[in-house]
């Protein structure tokens, strides 16, 4: 029984999985089949593999697929044929095969080879892309940590200044309240004296040299 597995589909897997679903296709087989050789060469079940293949791994393939496809049918050609008709090449050993030459005793397996070497390629050449989206994202990153680090000296100084204007104006708060205490006591001082000297008594002198109390 094929095992269940939860973790990531690898580079390897989906190499195995191309290559073994691209045989299928080209030998005539079905995509099932494929799948269950996969799963049991992977560890992985049918299922997962076809929604693998279809969801992801396919869209990478589609000229090997539409290859192998016309492979299947070339290949189907020849077999139709009678065996005298194959085109043999004098002393050389090659028969055209599939729309390609092949020489006798090859593998099948050997027919995907093309495919995986341009997998190998658009593999390296993703890497290589992500690898300076990668850069540019660090040096991204730098910049916005330096922007938010001066962001922040920025901000203490902002709140250094606004703290010390507070305290200025608090101390010139108490200073205003103080002033008005000092001058509303000044006036009530010199409104009390002002009434203190009129309730004086008052004197002049009359006449004959004497002093009069004026009321």
């Amino acid at each position: 029984m094929t095992a269940v597995r939860q973790d990531a589909w690898s580079a390897e897997d989906d190499l195995i999985l191309a290559e073994v679903t691209l045989r299928h296709i080209r030998e005539g087989s079905t995509q099932l089949a494929a799948f269950e050789e996969v799963g049991e060469k992977i560890g992985r079940t049918p299922a997962a593999c076809g929604f693998r293949w279809n969801s992801c791994v396919r869209k990478k393939y589609e000229e090997a697929i539409s290859l192998a496809k016309s492979q299947r049918q070339k290949r189907s050609y020849y077999k139709k044929q009678p065996a005298s008709s194959g085109l043999q090449v004098a002393g050389l050993g090659l028969e055209a095969e599939a729309g390609y030459y092949k020489v006798d005793g090859a593998s099948e397996e050997s027919l995907s080879i093309d495919a995986v070497i341009r997998f190998l390629r658009q593999w390296k050449g993703n890497l290589q892309e992500n690898g300076r989206q990668l850069k540019m994202l660090e040096k991204e990153l730098r910049e916005k940590e330096d922007e938010i680090a001066n962001l922040r000296r920025i901000n203490e100084q902002l709140s250094k200044e606004v703290n010390e204007v507070q305290t200025d104006y608090r101390v010139v708060n108490d200073d205003y309240k103080a002033l008005i205490q000092i001058m509303d006591r000044a006036r009530r001082l010199a409104f009390l004296t002002e009434e203190e000297e009129e309730l004086k008594t008052r004197f002049k002198m009359d006449a004959n040299g004497n002093l009069e109390r004026i009321e």
